[in-house]
Protein backbone atom coordinates (compact mmCIF):
# COMPACT_ATOMS: atom_id res chain seq x y z
CA UNK A 1 0.00 0.00 0.00
CA UNK A 2 1.24 3.47 -0.87
CA UNK A 3 2.19 5.60 2.13
CA UNK A 4 3.06 9.28 2.43
CA UNK A 5 1.69 12.02 0.21
CA UNK A 6 0.08 10.87 -2.99
CA UNK A 7 1.36 12.11 -6.36
CA UNK A 8 -0.91 13.58 -9.01
CA UNK A 9 -0.26 14.46 -12.65
CA UNK A 10 -1.86 17.61 -14.06
CA UNK A 11 -1.47 19.49 -17.35
CA UNK A 12 -1.81 23.29 -17.52
CA UNK A 13 -4.65 24.50 -19.78
CA UNK A 14 -2.42 26.52 -22.12
CA UNK A 15 -4.15 25.11 -25.21
CA UNK A 16 -7.47 24.06 -23.70
CA UNK A 17 -10.48 24.79 -25.90
CA UNK A 18 -13.66 23.24 -27.23
CA UNK A 19 -13.10 22.93 -30.97
CA UNK A 20 -14.93 19.66 -31.64
CA UNK A 21 -17.73 17.56 -30.13
CA UNK A 22 -16.91 14.12 -28.74
CA UNK A 23 -19.42 14.09 -25.85
CA UNK A 24 -22.84 15.68 -25.24
CA UNK A 25 -21.48 18.39 -22.94
CA UNK A 26 -19.35 19.86 -25.74
CA UNK A 27 -22.28 20.36 -28.10
CA UNK A 28 -23.02 24.08 -28.40
CA UNK A 29 -19.92 25.10 -26.46
CA UNK A 30 -17.52 25.24 -29.39
CA UNK A 31 -15.55 28.47 -29.16
CA UNK A 32 -17.38 29.59 -26.00
CA UNK A 33 -14.68 29.07 -23.37
CA UNK A 34 -13.27 31.88 -21.26
CA UNK A 35 -9.53 31.03 -21.33
CA UNK A 36 -8.71 33.37 -18.46
CA UNK A 37 -11.38 31.87 -16.24
CA UNK A 38 -10.30 28.35 -17.22
CA UNK A 39 -6.73 29.16 -16.17
CA UNK A 40 -7.93 30.57 -12.83
CA UNK A 41 -10.13 27.54 -12.14
CA UNK A 42 -7.36 25.09 -13.03
CA UNK A 43 -4.83 26.95 -10.88
CA UNK A 44 -7.23 26.98 -7.94
CA UNK A 45 -7.71 23.22 -8.20
CA UNK A 46 -3.94 22.74 -8.53
CA UNK A 47 -3.21 24.88 -5.47
CA UNK A 48 -5.89 23.25 -3.33
CA UNK A 49 -4.70 19.76 -4.21
CA UNK A 50 -1.08 20.76 -3.59
CA UNK A 51 -1.95 21.25 0.06
CA UNK A 52 -2.49 17.51 0.50
CA UNK A 53 -0.65 15.89 -2.44
CA UNK A 54 2.45 16.35 -4.60
CA UNK A 55 1.68 17.65 -8.09
CA UNK A 56 3.70 16.84 -11.21
CA UNK A 57 3.09 18.71 -14.45
CA UNK A 58 2.73 17.39 -17.97
CA UNK A 59 3.80 19.85 -20.66
CA UNK A 60 0.83 21.03 -22.74
CA UNK A 61 1.06 20.73 -26.51
CA UNK A 62 -0.38 22.94 -29.27
CA UNK A 63 -3.46 21.57 -31.04
CA UNK A 64 -4.11 19.02 -28.28
CA UNK A 65 -6.75 20.80 -26.16
CA UNK A 66 -7.81 17.74 -24.18
CA UNK A 67 -4.35 16.90 -22.81
CA UNK A 68 -5.50 18.94 -19.83
CA UNK A 69 -7.66 15.95 -18.85
CA UNK A 70 -4.80 13.80 -17.56
CA UNK A 71 -7.12 11.16 -16.08
CA UNK A 72 -7.42 9.85 -19.63
CA UNK A 73 -3.67 9.42 -20.11
CA UNK A 74 -3.64 5.84 -18.86
CA UNK A 75 -4.31 3.55 -15.92
CA UNK A 76 -1.52 3.18 -13.35
CA UNK A 77 -0.97 0.63 -10.61
CA UNK A 78 2.44 0.63 -9.00
CA UNK A 79 5.12 0.84 -11.69
CA UNK A 80 2.87 -0.44 -14.48
CA UNK A 81 0.80 1.71 -16.81
CA UNK A 82 -1.68 0.84 -19.55
CA UNK A 83 -1.65 3.87 -21.86
CA UNK A 84 -4.91 4.96 -23.37
CA UNK A 85 -5.95 4.20 -26.91
CA UNK A 86 -8.63 6.78 -27.54
CA UNK A 87 -11.89 6.00 -29.28
CA UNK A 88 -12.39 9.52 -30.73
CA UNK A 89 -9.81 10.12 -33.48
CA UNK A 90 -9.50 13.72 -32.31
CA UNK A 91 -7.65 12.55 -29.20
CA UNK A 92 -5.37 9.92 -30.73
CA UNK A 93 -2.55 12.42 -31.46
CA UNK A 94 -2.13 12.67 -27.67
CA UNK A 95 -0.98 9.05 -27.42
CA UNK A 96 2.71 9.40 -28.45
CA UNK A 97 3.27 12.23 -25.96
CA UNK A 98 1.65 10.23 -23.15
CA UNK A 99 3.63 7.06 -23.87
CA UNK A 100 6.83 9.07 -24.05
CA UNK A 101 6.15 10.67 -20.66
CA UNK A 102 5.39 7.33 -18.99
CA UNK A 103 8.51 5.71 -20.44
CA UNK A 104 10.71 8.66 -19.44
CA UNK A 105 9.43 8.42 -15.86
CA UNK A 106 10.27 4.75 -15.49
CA UNK A 107 6.89 3.09 -15.95
CA UNK A 108 6.53 -0.34 -17.49
CA UNK A 109 4.14 0.09 -20.41
CA UNK A 110 1.56 -2.59 -21.19
CA UNK A 111 0.07 -1.60 -24.53
CA UNK A 112 -3.32 -2.85 -25.70
CA UNK A 113 -3.89 -4.02 -29.28
CA UNK A 114 -4.61 -1.17 -31.68
CA UNK A 115 -8.17 -2.35 -32.28
CA UNK A 116 -9.21 -2.05 -28.61
CA UNK A 117 -10.34 1.27 -27.19
CA UNK A 118 -9.43 2.14 -23.61
CA UNK A 119 -9.39 5.53 -21.92
CA UNK A 120 -7.25 5.06 -18.85
CA UNK A 121 -8.26 6.21 -15.38
CA UNK A 122 -11.33 7.76 -16.92
CA UNK A 123 -12.71 4.23 -17.20
CA UNK A 124 -10.71 2.19 -14.67
CA UNK A 125 -10.77 3.00 -10.95
CA UNK A 126 -9.12 1.28 -7.99
CA UNK A 127 -11.51 0.45 -5.18
CA UNK A 128 -10.34 1.78 -1.83
CA UNK A 129 -11.27 -1.28 0.24
CA UNK A 130 -11.74 -4.23 -2.10
CA UNK A 131 -9.23 -5.97 -4.39
CA UNK A 132 -10.97 -5.06 -7.62
CA UNK A 133 -11.05 -2.48 -10.39
CA UNK A 134 -14.26 -0.69 -11.32
CA UNK A 135 -13.98 -0.63 -15.11
CA UNK A 136 -16.43 1.02 -17.46
CA UNK A 137 -17.43 0.20 -21.01
CA UNK A 138 -20.07 1.26 -23.48
CA UNK A 139 -18.90 4.58 -24.88
CA UNK A 140 -15.14 5.19 -24.75
CA UNK A 141 -13.69 1.91 -23.51
CA UNK A 142 -14.41 -1.46 -25.07
CA UNK A 143 -15.09 -4.48 -22.89
CA UNK A 144 -12.36 -6.41 -24.71
CA UNK A 145 -9.84 -4.32 -22.73
CA UNK A 146 -11.08 -5.73 -19.43
CA UNK A 147 -9.50 -9.18 -19.81
CA UNK A 148 -6.10 -7.60 -20.42
CA UNK A 149 -6.43 -5.46 -17.29
CA UNK A 150 -7.41 -8.48 -15.18
CA UNK A 151 -4.40 -10.43 -16.39
CA UNK A 152 -1.83 -7.63 -16.23
CA UNK A 153 -2.82 -6.46 -12.75
CA UNK A 154 -3.83 -9.86 -11.35
CA UNK A 155 -7.07 -8.68 -9.81
CA UNK A 156 -10.80 -8.81 -10.41
CA UNK A 157 -12.18 -6.39 -12.98
CA UNK A 158 -15.78 -5.43 -12.27
CA UNK A 159 -17.26 -4.53 -15.65
CA UNK A 160 -19.72 -1.62 -15.40
CA UNK A 161 -21.81 -0.84 -18.47
CA UNK A 162 -22.48 2.85 -18.98
CA UNK A 163 -25.88 3.59 -20.55
CA UNK A 164 -26.22 7.40 -20.48
CA UNK A 165 -24.01 9.20 -23.01
CA UNK A 166 -23.69 12.20 -20.67
CA UNK A 167 -21.68 9.92 -18.39
CA UNK A 168 -19.37 8.53 -21.02
CA UNK A 169 -16.53 7.60 -18.64
CA UNK A 170 -17.06 5.76 -15.37
CA UNK A 171 -15.27 8.53 -13.45
CA UNK A 172 -18.08 10.95 -14.36
CA UNK A 173 -20.59 8.92 -12.36
CA UNK A 174 -18.65 6.77 -9.84
CA UNK A 175 -15.93 7.59 -7.34
CA UNK A 176 -14.39 5.12 -4.85
CA UNK A 177 -13.79 6.84 -1.52
CA UNK A 178 -11.52 6.18 1.45
CA UNK A 179 -12.95 3.72 3.93
CA UNK A 180 -14.63 1.62 1.25
CA UNK A 181 -17.41 4.11 0.50
CA UNK A 182 -18.65 4.47 -3.07
CA UNK A 183 -20.03 7.73 -4.47
CA UNK A 184 -22.10 6.99 -7.57
CA UNK A 185 -25.09 7.76 -9.76
CA UNK A 186 -27.01 4.49 -10.31
CA UNK A 187 -29.06 5.72 -13.27
CA UNK A 188 -25.88 5.84 -15.37
CA UNK A 189 -25.56 2.03 -15.31
CA UNK A 190 -27.51 -0.98 -16.49
CA UNK A 191 -29.23 -3.37 -14.08
CA UNK A 192 -26.44 -5.96 -14.07
CA UNK A 193 -23.90 -3.30 -13.19
CA UNK A 194 -26.00 -2.02 -10.31
CA UNK A 195 -26.24 -5.57 -8.99
CA UNK A 196 -22.45 -5.92 -9.29
CA UNK A 197 -22.01 -2.77 -7.21
CA UNK A 198 -24.52 -3.82 -4.57
CA UNK A 199 -22.94 -7.27 -4.30
CA UNK A 200 -19.62 -5.70 -3.29
CA UNK A 201 -20.60 -2.53 -1.45
CA UNK A 202 -22.79 -2.84 1.67
CA UNK A 203 -25.74 -0.44 1.96
CA UNK A 204 -24.10 1.74 4.62
CA UNK A 205 -21.12 2.33 2.32
CA UNK A 206 -23.16 3.39 -0.72
CA UNK A 207 -23.51 7.12 -1.36
CA UNK A 208 -25.98 7.49 -4.22
CA UNK A 209 -26.26 10.95 -5.75
CA UNK A 210 -29.24 12.72 -7.29
CA UNK A 211 -29.51 13.58 -10.97
CA UNK A 212 -28.78 17.20 -10.04
CA UNK A 213 -25.52 16.25 -8.31
CA UNK A 214 -24.60 13.92 -11.16
CA UNK A 215 -25.14 16.69 -13.73
CA UNK A 216 -22.99 18.96 -11.55
CA UNK A 217 -20.17 16.38 -11.79
CA UNK A 218 -20.19 15.71 -8.04
CA UNK A 219 -18.95 12.16 -8.72
CA UNK A 220 -16.05 13.44 -10.83
CA UNK A 221 -14.20 14.06 -7.60
CA UNK A 222 -10.64 13.73 -6.34
CA UNK A 223 -10.44 11.87 -3.02
CA UNK A 224 -7.22 12.18 -1.02
CA UNK A 225 -7.64 10.46 2.34
CA UNK A 226 -10.57 12.28 3.99
CA UNK A 227 -10.51 15.19 1.53
CA UNK A 228 -12.91 15.33 -1.43
CA UNK A 229 -12.43 17.96 -4.15
CA UNK A 230 -15.28 18.49 -6.60
CA UNK A 231 -17.05 21.09 -8.70
CA UNK A 232 -19.95 21.14 -6.25
CA UNK A 233 -22.20 19.29 -3.84
CA UNK A 234 -25.88 19.70 -3.04
CA UNK A 235 -26.78 20.38 0.59
CA UNK A 236 -28.05 16.81 1.17
CA UNK A 237 -24.86 15.35 -0.33
CA UNK A 238 -22.70 17.68 1.75
CA UNK A 239 -24.52 16.54 4.88
CA UNK A 240 -24.16 12.83 4.03
CA UNK A 241 -20.46 13.02 3.19
CA UNK A 242 -19.74 15.29 6.14
CA UNK A 243 -21.45 12.86 8.49
CA UNK A 244 -19.13 10.15 7.16
CA UNK A 245 -16.12 12.21 8.18
CA UNK A 246 -15.10 13.68 4.84
CA UNK A 247 -13.83 17.22 4.42
CA UNK A 248 -15.36 18.72 1.29
CA UNK A 249 -13.64 21.22 -0.99
CA UNK A 250 -15.82 22.93 -3.59
CA UNK A 251 -13.73 24.07 -6.56
CA UNK A 252 -15.89 25.61 -9.33
CA UNK A 253 -14.80 24.33 -12.75
CA UNK A 254 -17.44 25.79 -15.06
CA UNK A 255 -15.18 26.12 -18.11
CA UNK A 256 -14.13 22.48 -17.96
CA UNK A 257 -17.72 21.31 -17.60
CA UNK A 258 -18.26 22.78 -21.07
CA UNK A 259 -15.90 20.06 -22.35
CA UNK A 260 -17.49 17.32 -20.24
CA UNK A 261 -14.83 17.21 -17.53
CA UNK A 262 -14.28 18.30 -13.96
CA UNK A 263 -11.89 17.77 -11.03
CA UNK A 264 -11.17 14.06 -11.48
CA UNK A 265 -10.77 14.42 -15.24
CA UNK A 266 -8.08 17.05 -14.66
CA UNK A 267 -5.95 14.72 -12.53
CA UNK A 268 -4.18 11.39 -12.77
CA UNK A 269 -3.05 9.74 -9.56
CA UNK A 270 0.50 8.49 -10.02
CA UNK A 271 0.27 6.78 -6.64
CA UNK A 272 -2.81 5.35 -4.99
CA UNK A 273 -3.93 3.79 -1.72
CA UNK A 274 -4.24 0.14 -2.74
CA UNK A 275 -5.36 -2.81 -0.65
CA UNK A 276 -3.63 -5.49 -2.72
CA UNK A 277 0.04 -5.91 -3.65
CA UNK A 278 1.10 -3.84 -6.65
CA UNK A 279 1.98 -6.84 -8.83
CA UNK A 280 1.45 -7.24 -12.56
CA UNK A 281 1.75 -10.43 -14.56
CA UNK A 282 4.19 -10.43 -17.49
Amino acid sequence: MTTGRQKILMCPPDYFSVDYVINPWMAGNEGKLDPGLARTEWQTLHDRLAQVADIELFEPQPDLPDLVFTANAGFISGAVVVPSHFMPPERRPEEPYLKQWFAAHGYELHVLPEDIGFEGAGDCLIDRAGPWLWTGYGFRTEIEAHAYLARWFDREVVSIRLTDSRFYHIDTCLCPLAGGYLLYYPAAFDADSIRAIEKRIPPDKRVCVSVEDAANFACNAVNIDQHIFSNGFSEPLQQRLGALGFELHKVPLSEFLKAGGSAKCLTLKLTEREVVPEVARP
